[in-house]
């Protein structure tokens, strides 16, 4: 039996189709990303990522401050491009299993692995000073494996190596990322050092709520990077963004 698509994949499916049906002509503007949520009974985050897919199919460009336009009734490869795990997806799969790796980290870290994350951030903050956005990314990845390693936990260290690997592989990861970096996002250092310092005071709640902070900016920041931001729109798609991901617990101001 082969494996069901994913969502999003489900979507950019259905509007392949109708741009090769000539639903949408070429040149012709998609529906608001508003629209489509709507149409589909989805959430946002999961037509960014239809689209995206559709990016890289080649059959629509996405114009800042205008929208999505076709330009290919079919891919011009003449194939589907490769389909991987949604970045949304996996920034929520982040928020859910580094947050729990984070607080037990928190139990278990020794000095050792404190100083070495306290170099790892030092490294991005020296990278970003100098725009060395890859190596600060990957120092990025350092710290957070790290983190899952002093779990002691095998399970938690493979399935954090996992999540990374598979937003290295992934070409809609990929796309959002240039996306991220054209847009001059970098490792934020203060959120960082804000997980190293609940890891040095053993506290694991503090160490969850740290780094579901942190991930959650980075799904701010995302959503941000990839909204297309339609002029006669934009004030309604601002006041329904991140729908999907309010649910998602904050940590209050002044709490640990």
């Amino acid at each position: 039996m082969s494996e069901p698509r994913r969502l999003y994949e489900q979507i950019s499916q259905k509007l392949s189709k109708a741009i090769a049906d000539g639903k949408y002509e070429i040149g012709q503007r998609l529906p608001s990303e508003r629209e489509l949520a709507q149409t589909f009974k989805i959430s946002r985050p999961t037509v960014r990522e239809a689209i995206i897919a559709l990016e890289l199919d080649g059959l629509v460009e996405v114009k800042l401050g205008s929208g999505v336009y076709v330009t290919n009734r079919h891919p011009p490869s003449g194939s589907e491009s490769t389909k991987d795990i949604g970045p949304f997806e996996l920034l929520e799969a982040r928020w859910a299993i580094e947050g729990e790796a984070c607080a037990m980290a928190a139990m278990r870290i020794d000095d050792s692995q404190l100083k070495q994350l306290a170099d790892l951030i030092a490294e991005m903050r020296d990278d970003n000073k100098h725009n060395q956005i890859l190596m600060s990314e990957e120092a990025d990845r350092r710290f957070h494996e790290l983190i899952a390693t002093s779990t002691q936990n095998s399970g938690l260290i493979a399935a954090v190596q996992m999540l990374w690997d598979a937003r290295a592989r992934s070409p809609q990861s990929h796309s959002m990322d240039d996306k991220s970096r054209a847009r001059g996002l970098k490792p934020p250092i203060e959120e960082h050092a804000a997980i190293l310092r609940a890891l040095k005071r053993h506290d694991p709640d503090a160490a969850r709520a740290a780094m579901h902070e942190h991930i959650t900016h980075v799904i701010d920041d995302m959503l941000e990077v990839t909204e297309v931001k339609e002029i006669e729109r934009a004030r309604a798609m601002a006041a329904e963004k991140r729908r999907r991901f309010s649910s998602l617990p904050r940590r209050k101001a002044g709490t640990r």
